[in-house]
């Protein structure tokens, strides 16, 4: 397991409506293609063989920690119809603090809403903090926050979105993305385990189509 992830990990409240997504924690994050279209390649005796707007999704990934400093990538896999990938968020000014403990479960979790005009591409775009008399739950999907686990995923898919639709025009990502907090060492090695053999084990994936 690489070092970064060691003593980084927050376990997550089953209440998952007071779980802050801007929070220091490592991530499981999976995003998916509108109707699972196979816009990034195809599987070949268990390889993943990358179209354009594969490599592409895999370059915006790679740059991510460019524009999101306190972001560390980890293992990351592009599969024929969608992206499997672990980060950190750490975030310097930010202690470590113990949360309610809680089983973590895996989530779908909204966007943030980034322009996807034309242009170069930009995956860090300024949101208003939401207020404070809601539950962060209720901020989360009034709000998506700035430099919060939605907004990195969202400028993500908006700058490949831009990109991909110079190639296809009718390129487009699932409306949400799945995310799961990782809870521990173990749980960090059964993940990255899963993506690194997700293209040989593709005929039973959940997403193949």
């Amino acid at each position: 397991m690489p070092d970064k992830f060691q003593h980084k990990y927050r376990i997550a409240s089953a209440r998952l409506q007071h779980w802050d997504y801007g929070w220091n924690a490592a991530y499981f994050i999976t995003i998916c293609t509108k109707d699972r279209q196979h816009y990034f390649g195809s599987i070949l005796d268990g390889e993943m063989q990358l179209s354009e707007i594969g490599r592409l999704a895999y370059t915006v990934w790679a740059e991510i920690p460019s524009h999101f400093p306190f972001v560390e990538l980890d293992s990351f896999v592009v599969m024929p119809n969608h992206v499997h990938g672990l980060l950190l968020i750490q975030k310097p000014e930010e202690p470590p603090a113990d949360h309610s403990a809680g089983p973590s479960t895996p989530v779908e979790t909204r966007q943030c809403l980034v322009s996807t005009i034309p242009g170069p591409p930009i995956l860090d775009s300024p949101v208003q903090e939401p207020p404070t008399d809601k539950t962060i739950g209720q901020q989360r999907f009034q709000n998506q926050g700035k430099h919060t686990l939605s907004s990195i995923i969202g400028s993500y898919k908006s700058a490949v979105t831009r990109f991909a639709r110079s190639i296809q025009p009718n390129f487009a990502w699932q409306a949400r993305f799945h995310d799961h907090i990782i809870r521990n060492a173990k749980d960090h090695k059964n993940i990255a385990h899963y993506i690194y053999h997700n293209p040989q084990n593709w005929a039973d994936d959940k997403f193949y189509s």
